[in-house]
Formats: structure tokens, sequence, C-alpha cells
């Protein structure tokens, strides 16, 4: 009878085991609701940044403000009409800049910054986009502003006790020289 009664439990525990595993259902579900208000909320941010931009163009009568294909706008302090050359992939670049905000107020000075050495769309740098996107607009000897919303600049992060989060900038970018690669 005890080994009857054995069998039987032995088996039963056999047939249990052999049971196929069951998915556990997720902890936390996310419905995706956080991308979708964050999504808004920086369109809402730039909105707001390109009608602030908006109203400095239309208040500043000196200057011929030219809006680029990559969401910032500029003009021009020094233009070189005569050359025709201007940076491509992998021309090595030598230029200044600073940082303001749009009221003038001097964040990051050209001194701070120093010469900058640069391989159009190859280095590896810590340039804003703003900044190398627009070298690529430049000739050699030109001096250009640039007025850049925050997605273009410093973002969400902004610059450790000088420039706060979502931060629309300007920036005065001077072209000393181009040096073309061997590619081009």
């Amino acid at each position: 009878m005890l080994h009857k009664l054995f069998y039987f439990l032995f088996f039963s525990a056999v047939i249990i085991s052999c049971k196929s595993p069951e998915a556990r259902s997720p902890v936390q579900s996310h419905s995706g609701t956080f991308i979708k208000e964050s999504a808004e909320r920086n369109k809402k941010i730039y909105d707001d940044e390109k009608i602030f931009i908006g109203e400095i163009i239309a208040n500043d009568s000196t200057h011929n403000y030219i809006s680029s294909e990559n969401g910032f706008w500029y003009f021009y302090n020094k233009r070189d009409t005569a050359t025709t050359e201007m940076p491509d992939f992998g021309d090595v670049v030598k230029f200044s800049y600073d940082i303001k905000d749009l009221n003038g107020s001097l964040i990051l000075s050209e001194k701070e910054n120093g010469l900058q050495h640069y391989k159009v769309d190859q280095s590896n740098q810590d340039l804003i986009s703003g900044v190398r996107e627009g070298i690529k607009l430049m000739k050699e000897g030109e001096t250009v502003t640039f007025l850049f919303p925050s997605y273009k600049a410093y973002g969400y992060y902004g610059i450790e006790e000088k420039l706060g989060s979502n931060i629309p900038v300007q920036s005065t970018v001077t072209l000393h020289s181009i040096e073309q690669s061997n590619e081009n």
C-alpha cells in the first residue's frame, strides 16, 4: 500500500512539473504617453522660441535675416561675394565663435572657445549642431551671426552655471580658413 501511495505521489509530481511555463505579465505597463507628451512639450517649446526669434527679427531693421533649411536664422556681418568655395564633407576649417543669449549677453566668448579646428561632418567635436550646420553656409573670411532655437544649441541640458535649459542663443562665427580634403 505504501508503494502504491509513493508511486501515485511521484507520478502526480512528474505530471504537474511537466506543465508548460506561463508568461508573466509585466510589473508596469507603459502606454507610450510619456513619449507623446514629451514630443508635444518639445513642439510647444520650439513654437514659442520661433515666435520669440521672429519678434527679434521683425524689430531689427539693420540686418537682412535669412531663414535656413536647418531650422535657424542668420545674417552676414561680413560677406564675401567674390569667392564661391564653401566647406564640404571632410574639409578642415578654422573658425572662432561666441555664444550669447538672444538679448546679447555673453555666455561663451571667442577667447573661451579658442580657435577651432573642425573636420566638416567628421569630427566628433563638442560643437552644437547649429554651428556645425552654419559653417557649411559660409565662405572663407566671412563673419555670420546665427540665431539658434534651443534644439540647435544646448537644448534641455544648457551649460552648467552659464545657460539654463531650453534657451535659444545667438552665435557670431568667423570662418578663418578652409583646407580642402583630398576626397573633394
